[in-house]
């Protein structure tokens, strides 16, 4: 998986259309292996993208839990602890 995708599903508040879209993105970049296609490639890219995104949405709505959601901010701060122990504390500007 892709660093950049984040987990999406049960998240209190729920994932947004942009969060949907950039993990689509970033799924679209990482199989085709192009950041930026080549202007022929561009429709395709983009219509994959907009695809992705969709049966990502779907995915989203239909999954079902029993966990209680997790809270983003919350979840935000683990992850900063964790990086900071595994990269060592963020530089302050």
């Amino acid at each position: 998986m892709c660093r950049n995708i984040r987990t999406l599903h049960n998240f209190q508040p729920p994932a947004t259309a942009e969060e949907i879209h950039a993990a689509a993105l970033q799924y679209v970049r990482k199989v085709s292996g192009a950041t930026r296609p080549a202007q022929s490639n561009q429709a395709v890219f983009d219509r994959a993208v907009e695809d992705v995104a969709a049966v990502t949405a779907r995915l989203l709505d239909q999954l079902v839990t029993h966990a209680p959601p997790k809270d983003r901010a919350v979840e935000a701060a683990k992850a900063t602890v964790r990086a900071a122990k595994r990269y060592g504390p963020r530089p302050t500007p």
